[in-house]
């Protein structure tokens, strides 16, 4: 059976979170938390969300959708604010205590974070917040950088679809340890240097392809596709070579 995903796109309806320069935090969160459920459900996640629409619901309800839901794990999305704007920035997760599971997801998703070029700020402990304490399931709030700051923000808005697949990817990284079903992807380069990874990619996504980057060992590894069938993977292998790239198959 597939590992269940609850998504929560933090905040909406009546409650738009964050604002700043007309900017709503529950406009960000509902668009990334669609974005990297996606990513999931393509890679055979079963995914489902709190919300799809902008509607307004209580911490306690959204607690309660993700316990009926039967979910292994909830990630509510959100972005950060401070009281003076530009003075901070960064990545950071919150869990209802640092242990477990819960704790590895949320140093996943801020390593991953991390590796587009957000500060990673760490994790933090922070048991009053209602959707850590209501849920049965491990649970993470995630910040991906701060809405009123402006340096965040075009971070995230330049690289969003590689911001989804970092979310995606440390969720996947915790769920898929050694010895469980992995995935086939093809690789198309990796760099020590972030900006050459990030030209690679840029020429992929314009000739069609749905590639993504992900950080390990030191290395900004540009890769496309998350194939369950080895086909699959070779097929678009063949379609890449055809374009003149040198690629070789990873399984992870």
């Amino acid at each position: 059976m597939a590992y269940k995903i609850m998504l929560d796109a933090g905040h909406g309806g009546s409650d738009p979170g964050a604002v700043y320069n007309g900017r709503q935090e529950k406009d960000d969160t509902l668009k990334l938390a669609m974005a990297v459920g996606k990513l999931l459900s393509e890679d055979g996640y079963d995914v489902e969300y709190t919300r799809t629409t902008d509607v307004y619901q209580t911490p306690y309800e959204k607690a309660q959708i993700a316990n009926n839901s039967g979910a292994d794990l909830f990630i509510s999305i959100h972005r950060n604010s401070s009281a003076v704007p530009n003075r901070y920035s960064g990545v950071e997760s919150l869990v209802y205590d640092k242990s477990g599971l819960k704790l590895r997801l949320a140093e996943n998703i801020n390593d991953q974070l991390a590796s587009l070029g957000f500060r990673n700020i760490g994790v933090s402990a922070r048991p009053n917040l209602v959707v850590l304490r209501r849920t049965k399931m491990p649970a993470v709030l995630v910040e991906a950088g701060f809405l009123n700051t402006d340096a965040d923000n075009r971070l995230l808005d330049e690289n969003f679809n590689e911001a989804a697949r970092a979310i995606a990817d440390g969720i996947e990284e915790t769920v898929n340890p050694e010895g469980q079903e992995m995935f086939y992807r093809v690789q198309v380069g990796a760099f020590r240097n972030r900006a050459n990874a990030e030209r690679l990619l840029e020429e992929l996504n314009e000739q069609g392809f749905q590639g993504f980057l992900t950080y390990r060992d030191g290395y900004y590894r540009v890769q496309v596709g998350a194939f369950r069938e080895l086909d699959n993977a070779v097929r678009m292998e063949q379609r890449l070579r055809q374009r003149g790239y040198s690629t070789y198959l990873v399984n992870e």
